[in-house]
């Protein structure tokens, strides 16, 4: 069976027979879990486990997990700092920066490796400038040439823990205060701005080759009627032609208000997918997420499926194996405390 092209959200600590069934539904083809999906490091790995069970190939299963404010598994993890404190040692030392980005980005998907998670929805490559509160400290730096320095650091480490990284929200959430999850933000400025600021960060991981990427339920009428994410000028014209990225395309979720636009939730579903991405999320609403795989009519791309594939996790060492090695020993230390000790003995 494919990978379907439809990610979902589970409601609870194990699976019910219900979600067992939606979860075998041939459009479905990742789960992305949140707080409510987590009481402890083995539980999570039972989750993952029994989610991982139930398919070839396996499903992916996605977390947000970016530190911070972000950071959806708490008790039984490091505390990850939210990526601005980065930002700002980097503009005192920008090796010390980004040496500790590659272990935070080493630390974080170590972790999340460990108990059979494939992705973390991380890094932002937005960029700070002072107006949205839903980006804020979420964003390493306000120059795109720091936000890619450092992003490119911690997806290094993120690739050397077995896991890709999924670079968000592209061209930019940063310019606006409106937040998506409960408008439909509109960033008026014009494409000379967004490709001279903004986009910079995203064309220059694509640059480094970064695998995955999420799309803003932002509109920004200067370039196109339709918000980035349902956009095919944005995906098609300026992602993969325009930038040359080759990598997945995600949806950011559908139910938020900023994708409201493009219809019900079968509609959204498949304005995104036609506008160019590889894979829609679909993470609160049940009855939506049902109706999407009901009603949406999508045969398997081949090129998505490769693509898809690749984001599937390597390597998976226990939380207990982990926690006995001495270099996640001193990477936890030190990222719960970015100003002790020195980076240089920690392999990463």
């Amino acid at each position: 069976m494919a990978l379907g092209p439809v990610m979902v959200g589970v409601e609870g600590l194990e699976l019910t027979a219900e979600e067992r069934d939606l979860l075998s539904h041939p459009l479905v083809g990742g789960v992305i879990l949140f707080a409510r999906n987590y009481q402890s490091p083995e539980q999570v790995a039972a989750l993952t486990t029994a989610i991982h069970a139930l398919r070839q190939p396996r499903l992916l299963v996605a977390v947000d997990h970016e530190g911070g404010r972000v950071q959806r598994f708490r008790d039984g993890f490091t505390r990850l700092p939210a990526v601005r404190r980065l930002g700002q040692i980097y503009d005192q030392d920008p090796m010390r920066a980004k040496q500790l980005a590659r272990v935070t980005g080493w630390l974080m998907a170590a972790e999340l490796r460990a108990v059979g998670v494939d992705l973390s929805f991380a890094p932002v490559l937005d960029l700070d400038h002072g107006v949205s509160g839903i980006i804020g400290d979420r964003a390493f730096h306000s120059d795109p040439e720091i936000v890619a320095d450092l992003a490119h650091a911690y997806m290094s480490g993120m690739q050397k823990a077995g896991m890709e990284a999924v670079g968000k929200h592209f061209p930019g959430h940063g310019g606006i205060a409106a937040d998506s999850h409960l408008e439909l933000p509109v960033d008026p400025r014009p494409w000379d701005a967004l490709a001279q600021g903004d986009m910079l960060a995203f064309e220059r991981m694509i640059h480094y080759g970064l695998p995955a990427l999420m799309p803003a339920h932002v509109l920004y009428p200067q370039v196109d009627p339709r918000p980035a994410g349902f956009s095919s000028r944005w995906l098609q014209d300026i992602l993969r032609r325009h930038l040359e990225f080759q990598g997945v395309i995600f949806s950011d979720d559908l139910d938020m208000v900023g994708a409201h636009e493009a219809g019900g939730p079968p509609e959204r579903a498949a304005a995104a997918l036609a506008a160019g991405c590889d894979m829609v999320l679909a993470c609160n609403d049940r009855r939506a997420a049902i109706a999407i795989v009901e009603q949406l009519r999508r045969t398997p791309d081949p090129v998505a499926q490769v693509r898809l594939i690749r984001l599937h996790g390597r390597g998976h060492l226990t939380l207990s194996h982990l926690r006995h090695s001495p270099v996640w020993q001193r990477a936890s230390r030190l990222v719960q405390d970015y100003d002790a000790a020195p980076l240089l003995a920690l392999d990463i």
